[in-house]
C-alpha cells in the first residue's frame, strides 16, 4: 500500500470527504491546504448524468475562460501556404505540415493543443492513432478545425479550454491556479458549467449534473454543495 505523506494526513485530519461544502467554503479549504512547493492547479471533476455509452448524450466543447488557466498554453497547427505565416504571427508555437507531422512522430515537440485548416486535415489524419487517444484530435465543433487560424489561436491563447466527457460519464478540467483572486476561481467555474450546460443533449433525462468536486494538483477532493451552485446548474 502507498504510504500517505505527513503533509495528506494532516489535511485528511482537516477535511471531511464525506461533507459537501459551499463553492466559498472549498476555494477557501483548497487556499489553506495548498502546501506544495509550487503553484498548484486547481482542477474540478463533474459527474454529468449522461449514458456515455451513447453517442448523442456525450459532450465535447470548449469555452473561454474570463481568467485562464494560469499557465502558458502551446499550440501546434496544422497548415500550408499563406496561412502559414498567419499562424505564426498569431502566437501558434509550432507550424507546418509533413515537418510536423514528423516532429509529433518523433516526439520532438511538447503542446498542449492542436489545430488545422481544413486544407490539412489529410495530414493530420494520419496522426489519428497519436492524437485520438489524448484527445487532441482537431475537430470542426469546438473550432480546432477552421478556416479563421488567426482567430481559434488567439482564442486558446486567451483563456479557452477543451472539455469532453470520459468513459465514465465525467469531466475532467484545470480552471486556474491555487494563486488565483477567489472571485476568479469561482467566475471560471460557472463559465465552465453554464457551457456545459448549454450542451447538454435533449436525450439526457433526469438530474444533469450529478456531483462537483474541486482539488488541487497535491490536495484532496472537495465535493460540492449544489445549493451553492443553484443559480448556475438548475
Amino acid at each position: 500500500m502507498k504510504k500517505i505523506s505527513k503533509r495528506l494526513q494532516h489535511i485528511k485530519k482537516n477535511i471531511n470527504n464525506k461533507n459537501y461544502y459551499t463553492i466559498d467554503e472549498a476555494i477557501n479549504v483548497l487556499k489553506k491546504y495548498a502546501t506544495a512547493k509550487f503553484n498548484e492547479s486547481i482542477d474540478v471533476a463533474i459527474q454529468l448524468g449522461i449514458n456515455p455509452k451513447k453517442t448523442e448524450q456525450n459532450i465535447r466543447n470548449s469555452t473561454i475562460l474570463p481568467h485562464g488557466i494560469g499557465r502558458t498554453i502551446k499550440i501546434a497547427v496544422f497548415t500550408q501556404g499563406l496561412n502559414v505565416e498567419i499562424a505564426k504571427q498569431s502566437g501558434a508555437d509550432f507550424v507546418g505540415l509533413e515537418n510536423l507531422l514528423n516532429d509529433i512522430k518523433n516526439k520532438k515537440i511538447k503542446f498542449d493543443i492542436v489545430m488545422a485548416t481544413p486544407d490539412a486535415m489529410s495530414t493530420v489524419g494520419k496522426l489519428g492513432a497519436v492524437l485520438g487517444p489524448k484527445g487532441l484530435m482537431p475537430n470542426p465543433k469546438i473550432g480546432t478545425v477552421t478556416d479563421n487560424i488567426s482567430k481559434a489561436i488567439k482564442n486558446a491563447k486567451n483563456g479557452q479550454i477543451f472539455y469532453r466527457t470520459d468513459k465514465s460519464g465525467i469531466i475532467h478540467v484545470s480552471i486556474g491556479k491555487i494563486n488565483f483572486e477567489r472571485y476568479k476561481i469561482k467566475e471560471n467555474l460557472y463559465i465552465l458549467l453554464s457551457s456545459i450546460k448549454k450542451n447538454k443533449s435533449s436525450q439526457c433525462k433526469g438530474t444533469f449534473f450529478k456531483k462537483i468536486i474541486l482539488s488541487t494538483t497535491m490536495g484532496l477532493p472537495i465535493s460540492i454543495d449544489f445549493a451553492s451552485l443553484t443559480e448556475i446548474i438548475n
